[in-house]
């Protein structure tokens, strides 16, 4: 008989799918019904979650930044995103593209000239609007944007991808708690994980939309004159979502690949001729100075809580960004695992958390300080206006006082309308990855969730309901910072046990081939299996057989007129080899107490013992009981062969 036809809806999985749906619909109801009760419960739970959490993102992010550095420069980094010969899917160029399109090449294009000319009319601390203000607004600027930002993006990112391509597990959300939780990812605490983060994706997704649209619009407007209004805004939704969908069609090669590449471009395209036709040497200069300022502040901004002097403005910038990096840290995370398979660990964390870092750092220098020195050196009061009137026309009023105006604002609504193109298709491609049950789900399901993603901007773009879902999008980055914790330490406790069987492969001692008396596979067997022996077993051992390898080494280097002492110890025998003024060599054999395995059939014994291997180093973790004399010659040769070996590399000539 013919196999049945799977229905179209075999790869949902419907615990987190009906969930996460069902919660979009209920948010939808209340932002309708109850417009204005909704956002004031947000404003106040806002501030309560400002007020009273703003020292836990502030702790967490800088945690985030601290274990990634660590693991960076540990063996932890040498290990790959996959199994150990495998090979990056992606060139660097197309990956970097990718992970930065993702990430925040939309809100660079919306805050590369507003947010350094807020800051500097509306300093943290000190005066506004002098040549302090607008250093600090820099180094401010750099701080929200720079390592930090990439920091949260890339723990997710590294999690995911380890435990999907090293591991074997879903490439979701819920696979970062496996070493924590076990088995459990496949049940309802899995299924709660995953949909928190679809949740908080498709909230994101769609306040991009919402928000976005208005600075497509004020490029239009500029352009052509067509109106701010909702109807152009809602317009511009569907051929922003159109142009998505036709994107997540073609699929992650040739949809969202093409697409980032040719953003790149064109970002880079307009970055030149801003450098080119602004103040070159000028925006040299401060931008080189801004980054060493960052730098050199990098550990008291981390830590800055502005306690001593209390104002609403870390609440309303850093604790904000803060929390919207956290909130889009699901989706951006697994975007860029998605694209990272075959990577060390280290290049994923040096090019995740640096390369996008430091052309961010390029992109606001440029920008900012463009922007800056036209207000103070060209006396550009019309863009100051124009930023505290509406920040969503910046970058076009700002371009409008540099040659060919038309031509590079065309450019930046481009860029903006294609920044939003890329991050609506791989937001959906994402959402599909964590409501499904494989990655190899029906085009009807990624398209679903764009037309999701647009429709519930669009209501809520004509309900006023964007800023209370913005709030519900920042609000659910702090329980899911209590996830990244649990993350955090479920990835260093698994990287822990693949350095330690790194390593162990690595240092592992072969048992010797007894080329004399060559034994058999099944003898050697034996001699790995570790059965149970008793104290006094390995004691007799090290009396008889090990004593006899000791006295044959001791005169063979006698002969040669070589010192070698043997020393009677607790629990145990040691070799010492005298080498006058370098140092000595130690092998010893001690019998350790040590723990059955639970396979063997002994694995009951109260008390096991080894005659574990002790070098000047200490012991070495391998076990020699039953091991011949010769056997024992062999290994005490190769040890004795490294030790001469490092003596003759810290050898000096007088």
């Amino acid at each position: 008989m013919p196999s049945a036809k799977p229905s179209w809806f075999a790869n949902i999985n419907p615990n987190v799918f009906i969930s996460t749906v069902s919660i979009i619909a209920i948010f939808l109801a209340l932002v309708i019904f109850a417009p204005d009760a909704f956002s004031l419960l947000t404003q106040q739970l806002n501030q309560w979650i400002t007020t009273s959490f703003s020292w836990f993102y502030v702790l967490s992010v800088a945690i985030f930044l601290i274990l990634l550095i660590y693991i960076a420069l540990s063996d932890m980094g040498k290990i790959k995103l996959g199994p150990d010969h495998s090979q990056p899917k992606y060139k660097n160029t197309s990956w970097f593209a990718m992970l930065f399109t993702a990430g925040m090449g939309i809100g660079l294009m919306f805050f590369g000239v507003a947010e350094p000319v807020m800051h500097y009319v509306t300093p943290p601390a000190g005066t506004p609007e002098t040549v302090l203000a607008a250093q600090q607004s820099m180094r401010v600027t750099f701080f929200h944007w720079g390592l930090h930002a990439w920091a949260i993006y890339t723990l997710v990112g590294l999690s995911l991808a380890y435990f999907a391509y090293r591991h074997q597990l879903p490439l979701k959300i819920r696979s970062a708690l496996y070493p924590l939780i076990g088995q459990k990812i496949y049940g309802p605490l899995g299924d709660g994980v995953d949909t928190f983060a679809t949740i908080g994706t498709v909230f994101g997704v769609a306040t991009t939309l919402g928000f976005g649209v208005t600075q497509i619009n004020s490029g239009l407007n500029y352009l052509f004159g067509i109106e701010q209004a909702p109807s152009t805004q809602v317009i511009l939704i569907i051929v922003v979502s159109a142009m998505a969908a036709t994107s997540v069609f073609f699929g992650l090669d040739k949809g969202i690949k093409r697409l980032s590449e040719l953003n790149l471009v064109l970002a880079l395209l307009l970055l030149i001729f801003v450098f080119v036709a602004g103040p070159s040497i000028y925006l040299l200069q401060t931008t080189i100075q801004n980054a060493g300022q960052y730098v050199s502040n990098l550990f008291s901004m981390t830590f800055n809580l502005y306690a001593y002097q209390p104002s609403g403005w870390i609440g309303g910038w850093t604790i904000m960004y803060w929390a919207w990096w956290i909130s889009w840290s699901p989706f951006v995370g697994m975007f860029i695992a998605r694209v990272s398979e075959g990577r060390s660990i280290r290049e994923f964390i040096v090019g995740v958390l640096l390369i996008p870092t430091g052309f961010t750092l390029i992109w606001m220098g440029f920008m900012g300080n463009a922007a800056l020195y036209s207000i103070m050196h060209e006396a550009n009061t019309s863009l100051l206006e124009a930023v505290q009137r509406d920040s969503s026309v910046a970058l076009f009023e700002f371009l409008s006082h540099l040659p060919f105006s038309s031509v590079t604002s065309i450019i930046a609504t481009v860029l903006v309308m294609l920044f939003f193109v890329t991050s609506a298709d791989s937001g959906a491609l994402v959402t599909d990855y964590l409501t499904a049950k494989s990655e190899n789900s029906p085009t009807w399901q990624r398209l679903f969730w764009t037309v999701l993603m647009a429709l519930l901007a669009i209501i809520l773009l004509l309900a006023g309901g964007l800023e209370a879902l913005q709030s519900a999008t920042i609000m659910s980055a702090l329980p899911f910072t209590f996830i990244m914790l649990l993350m955090c330490w479920g990835l260093i406790k698994a990287l822990h046990l693949d350095v330690t069987k790194m390593h162990a492969l690595q240092a592992a001692r072969i048992t010797p081939r007894a080329i004399q008396n060559p034994r058999s596979w099944q003898q050697r067997l034996g001699l790995i299996m570790h059965y149970a022996h008793s104290q006094g077993e390995v004691r007799d051992y090290i009396e008889t057989t090990v004593s006899k390898a000791f006295s044959s080494f001791q005169a063979e280097l006698k002969r040669r007129q070589i010192q070698v002492k043997i020393a009677q110890l607790e629990d145990g025998l040691e070799l010492r080899v005298d080498h006058q003024d370098e140092m000595n060599f130690i092998y010893q054999v001690i019998a350790t107490q040590t723990v059955v395995p639970s396979f063997m059939p002994d694995a009951d014994s109260p008390q096991s013992y080894q005659a574990e291997v002790f070098l000047r180093e200490g012991g070495q973790g391998y076990d020699v009981m039953e091991w011949t004399q010769e056997d024992l010659l062999q290994d005490i040769i190769d040890q004795y062969e490294r030790h001469l070996h490092f003596l003759s590399l810290v050898r000096t000539p007088e």
